[in-house]
């Protein structure tokens, strides 16, 4: 049986392609429903079916399958290499590695349970060692390092090798804790009231680091003891399910994400994305908008380590799961949340700082398609306006849509309405920024691309039975026809490239931003177990699954997936150094192209008007001490991302923490030196306005960058 989701369907499930993890924030709290062995086996059975015979890539449930599926789940396990020993591992490879499909097509994961047991106990023994070593005092004075990312590393042979990964592992927390201790003090004695101290006694403050690490290891041991057998099966299912593809998922019934509130575009808590990385709860997404945006200090690749609520009490999220970590971030609306985080930009060797939200509901529909118009100064004195459209996602109601309500939010019509009141404005040119555009609805990709074309192809599309459909914008009608920008970076994705790909292709918009998007190409499939059962099954929650079933293709024949769609114009940004994209997701499909289809060429003399406006666009990039000042902090964010050790030694570990610190306060000062008397603060908006005033201007003077809100 083939279970695909009609077109409006399609649209609910590709908003999500970009969420690494899916909408952490919305936590079914259900109580938790006793499963039998047979209702285990069922699930079992049926997820592996429907993956085998649904996803786009074919994996038939046999031997490859099986190994990748036992290195999968070991890692996921043991993602440090700090728990299993390589002998041990060689020894469930002989007994399990070649028999996973089979049992998975019986409804047997005994090999799941066991691990997972297996992995219970050696928890406790690190407990223990913890215990013992944090007994006694421990020496930052030697000079020894520890490394920052050992997934790839080689797995201890001895238990005495163990048992030394685990001190280092140890102390490098202590340390990490010990230094926050200092910061916090450093930053007392200027006065600073950002600090953690001036925010009053608390009393996880209170406690010395030994104690911390011991609360940290308790709340571990409390998750995963407590983990019932269907959640323990999901974490097995869920690794199964990624070895098809990093966007496919298995959740339980108790962790099932809500999708309807997600198509609604309303969410209650801080407005961020979230995901867990090496133990780390990590920030994926801000939400335009949202508290966490208009609060200003949370970005994206930020990890949150702990959350205070409004009683003081701390809650430590090192190594506890998203789904869960977000009912502490989580609370009622309008109380505040105080998350201790340490920076992404600095990466593993940052000091933790502290971040005060207050939380909300987080209307979506109020980070819908604005529209604001500027005046880009020419280098011959003359003034183009430039109409900027800021478009943070394609949405679309799609609960109003299927209850035939007569007034449906979507990005098109909004993004119609602003062109409307551009030309009433008269622009010369306009700017489309999707460079926070995780992606949205398909059909409002469609919509929205034919509002700058009167009718044609806008993608192909290609399901795992190499079944292909056409879908073109067959609305005549033509809203704007003047010179397009669009701005893109590396988290525009999924729907974002689908529009961006068909303007590109057809020369009709130039694209400006990081060297290539995101790489998302392609369509989830939600199915809920419980309606896949049959007829003659007694329903009962089961949990859902996202499958990747279908890929997209430009109509110039090659696919966005991994690859991203390239810039005409590349900027210098933050952006462009993250190591975010497709192509760095474990397992995930393979670029691939379809046979091109015709279209028209809005712009025969598009490559010649491009080097006109590359050349243009270099020399004022060169002269823009705002962009040097990009340039700087890519640099010093290149200089983290090397690190391979971070140094066990108290004096050289915040040593260098106080020369970083001092080197992103000498660049805050250039900001605001270089930023005193302007309103608009960012660089790449300026130089995409400044592309499409050249393109108004046919590229025959170079214009100044120079914009006026």
């Amino acid at each position: 049986m083939k279970f695909r989701i009609p077109p409006v369907a399609a649209a609910v499930v590709f908003a999500i392609l970009f969420a690494f993890s899916p909408l952490a924030a919305t936590i079914t709290d259900s109580r938790q429903r006793v499963y039998s062995p047979a209702e285990l086996q069922q699930i079992t059975r049926l997820t592996a079916r429907l993956l085998s015979e649904n996803h786009y890539r074919k994996l038939p449930l046999s031997g490859d399958l099986s190994h990748r599926l036992f290195d999968a789940y070991v890692n996921r396990l043991d993602p440090g290499h700090l728990l299993f020993l390589a002998g041990e591992v060689e020894e469930w490879s002989r007994r399990y590695r070649d028999r996973l499909g089979s049992d998975l097509r019986r409804g047997n994961s005994s090999f799941g349970t066991e691990l997972y047991r297996f992995y219970l106990q050696r928890n406790r023994e690190f407990r223990a060692f913890a215990e013992e070593m944090l007994a006694k005092p421990v020496d930052f004075t030697v000079d020894e390092e520890i490394e920052t990312d050992r997934s790839k590393a080689a797995r201890p042979a001895t238990r005495a090798e163990m048992r030394e990964l685990w001190r280092k592992r140890i102390k490098s927390d202590l340390l990490a804790l010990r230094l926050l201790e200092r910061s916090i003090a450093d930053e007392s004695k200027k006065g600073n009231p950002s600090s953690p101290a001036a925010d009053g006694e608390r009393k996880w403050e209170k406690k010395t680091p030994e104690e911390k690490i011991r609360t940290r290891f308790r709340d571990l041991a409390n998750l995963v003891e407590q983990r019932e057998p269907i959640a323990i099966l999901g974490l097995y299912l869920d690794t199964l399910a990624q070895v098809y593809g990093p966007h496919s998922s298995y959740m339980p019934p108790q962790e099932e994400t809500d999708f309807d509130i997600r198509m609604s575009l309303s969410l209650t808590g801080i407005g961020a994305t979230l995901t867990s990385e090496d133990g780390l709860i990590k920030v994926v997404a801000i939400v335009p908008n949202g508290p966490a945006d208009r609060q200003g200090e949370l970005k994206v690749n930020d990890r949150i380590i702990s959350v205070t609520g409004e009683n003081g009490e701390t809650t430590d999220l090192v190594d506890m799961p998203v789904t869960k970590a977000v009912q502490f971030i989580r609370g009622p609306v309008g109380s505040k949340v105080t998350l201790t985080v340490l920076p992404g930009a600095k990466g593993r060797n940052a000091a933790p700082v502290r971040i005060t939200i207050t939380r909300a509901k987080v209307e979506l529909v109020d980070s819908a398609a604005s529209g604001s118009v500027r005046e880009v100064k020419r280098a011959d004195g003359s003034v183009c306006r430039v109409g900027v459209i800021m478009l943070p996602s394609f949405y679309l109601d799609v609960g109003a849509l299927r209850s035939g309500s007569g007034s449906v939010r979507r990005c098109s019509d909004d993004v119609e309405k602003i062109l409307e009141d551009f030309r009433k404005k008269q622009v010369d040119a306009v700017v489309i920024d999707l460079r926070r555009n995780g992606g949205g609805s398909l059909p409002e990709a469609i919509r929205l691309s034919g509002l700058f074309f009167p009718t044609g192809p806008v993608v192909q599309v290609r399901d795992g039975r190499a079944h292909s459909e056409l879908e073109s914008d067959t609305d005549e009608k033509c809203v704007y026809t003047g010179p397009l920008v669009v701005l893109c970076s590396k988290l525009s994705a999924s729907a974002s490239e689908i529009f961006c790909a068909a303007l590109r292709d057809r020369h009709r918009a130039v694209v400006v931003g990081d060297t290539r998007t995101f790489g998302k190409g392609t369509i989830l499939n939600v199915i809920e177990l419980s309606d896949a059962m049959g007829i003659f099954v007694r329903k009962y929650p089961a949990g859902s699954l996202s499958l990747e079933s279908a890929m997209f293709f430009r109509i110039s024949g090659g696919s966005p997936q991994q690859l991203g769609v390239a810039a005409d114009i590349v900027l210098p940004s933050l952006s462009e150094e993250l190591e975010v994209g497709e192509m760095f997701l474990e397992r995930h499909l393979p670029w691939d192209s379809v046979e091109p289809v015709k279209f028209d060429d809005c712009d025969p003399a598009f490559a010649e008007r491009i080097l006109r406006l590359r050349e243009n666009s270099r020399k004022r990039v060169a002269e823009s001490p705002r962009f040097e000042r990009i340039r700087r902090r890519a640099e010093l964010l290149r200089r983290y991302r090397k690190r391979k050790t971070l140094s066990l030694n108290e004096e050289k570990r915040y040593r260098e923490y106080r020369l970083d610190k001092a080197f992103e306060e000498a660049n805050r000062l250039l900001d605001e030196e270089g930023e005193k008397g302007k309103t608009e603060a960012d660089p790449i908006l300026d130089e995409a306005a400044a592309i499409a005033a050249d393109c108004a201007s046919g590229s025959s003077g170079r214009s100044t960058g120079e914009t006026a809100p």
